[in-house]
């Protein structure tokens, strides 16, 4: 197993197997690729790690989400790159060349869904699906110049899917126009629960000073004002109910915490060569307890109901999708650290609460691309497609 089938690197050399589609349908002439931690019949399901592909064997049935889109008429071209068990934001993965971003050759795609975003920015897939744990939809949209939903939790699902860490896993993909966005929603996602009109924007400040210095916040200060012209009410601040540092601590030891069960068992059997950084995470998230977990969510649920309370059914939070453009790939391993300390806790806001963000590929830092993000109420995940189809027209 290889990533040298295209120049991007991109897909997975694993051998090719027949995977039929409907011959029409909504997507139909529409090519899509899918992240390898989904199962799709024919093909191992590796979720970046050699070892877990090679005693993986071979799918008999593939994802149900992944099947509604070859029903629909998508036509699969391949699995594409996920970092290591899909625990990282940066899209290096030490086992593989590093995916191109096609938007910045000199910058990391983001990650876990690194793969996937560089075949549909570089024009290599039309439609590319990916998750989104903590920011592994949004990040590699904003880094790589792509529209990218992390859906509702729960909304579609993740059955045939590797884990991660199931109270925070979704489904998502990745598309270069909102047209062809919103027709994958339309197969995928069903009837929005949530049905009052999102009219009102409101704002976190501590979000956006996590930005990085003043040309983030110049280049966001443009995107901002492109999205609230889009609505006919000035936009207000939320304050958000506790700091972020504290926020992320909890998401990080939940997330921890499920990651050792979904993967434990698998890394205890022997040694699995993990990559730096995935290395470190995997550690940390053998020493957190049960104990601790459950602390952790018990402050997630005060989060979600402290949050909910402060929100109105017509609002919807604007912030920046990531803190700047993409790290440069010859960052050393502790600046990808420090990165992504500085990332984490602005995207782990929608997996606390479970609710929808979508990236707009509105803006630009450091000659490259750079989102800004609308956070919506659970079960808004169409409402905030055609608000990005309006913005972006």
């Amino acid at each position: 197993m290889t990533a040298t089938r295209d120049a991007l690197n991109a897909f997975l050399d694993y051998a090719q197997a027949a995977v039929s589609s409907s011959p029409e349908g909504p997507l139909m002439g529409l090519t899509l690729a899918v992240k390898d931690i989904y199962d799709v019949v024919g093909y191992p399901t590796g979720g970046g790690n050699p070892q877990r592909g090679a005693e993986s064997g071979i799918a008999r049935t593939t994802a149900p989400a992944i099947q509604a889109l070859l029903d629909a008429g998508a036509r699969f071209l391949g699995k594409t790159q996920t970092d290591e068990l899909a625990y990282s934001m940066i899209g290096m993965n030490a086992h593989f060349p590093a995916p191109v971003n096609p938007r910045a050759r000199d910058r990391v795609t983001g990650g876990s869904s690194s793969g996937s975003a560089a075949a549909v920015a570089g024009g290599l897939a039309d439609i590319a699906i990916g998750s989104d744990t903590n920011g592994s939809i949004r990040v590699p949209a904003s880094f790589c110049g792509l529209v990218g939903l992390r859906t509702t939790h729960g909304r579609i699902s993740m059955q045939g899917a590797m884990p991660l860490a199931p109270s925070f896993d979704t489904f998502g993909w990745f598309a270069r126009d909102i047209a062809t966005y919103a027709a994958v929603g339309d197969v995928l996602l069903g009837a929005d629960s949530h049905e009052v009109p999102l009219a009102r924007p409101v704002r976190i400040a501590e979000m956006e000073t996590l930005l990085f210095g003043q040309e983030e916040r110049t280049a966001y200060g443009a995107m901002l004002r492109r999205v609230l012209e889009h609505f006919e009410r000035p936009a207000g601040f939320l304050a958000l109910p506790c700091p972020t540092g504290e926020l992320f601590e909890h998401f990080k030891e939940i997330q921890a915490h499920e990651a050792w069960q979904a993967h434990g068992a698998f890394l205890s059997r022997g040694e699995r060569g993990l990559g730096p950084g995935v290395r470190e995470r995997f550690a940390y998230a053998r020493s957190v307890s049960a104990a601790t977990a459950e602390a952790a969510h018990r402050f997630r649920r005060d989060v979600i109901a402290d949050f909910t309370a402060l929100m109105d059914p017509d609002m919807v939070v604007v912030l920046p999708s990531a803190p700047s453009a993409a790290p440069l790939k010859i960052a050393t391993q502790p600046e990808f650290d420090a990165y992504r300390e500085k990332a984490a806790p602005l995207t782990c806001l929608a997996g606390m609460l479970g609710w929808p963000q979508i990236t707009l590929p509105l803006g630009e830092v450091h000659g490259a691309p750079f989102g800004i993000s609308l956070l919506g109420p659970p079960g808004s995940d169409r409402q905030l497609i055609r608000l990005a189809a309006a913005i972006l027209a």
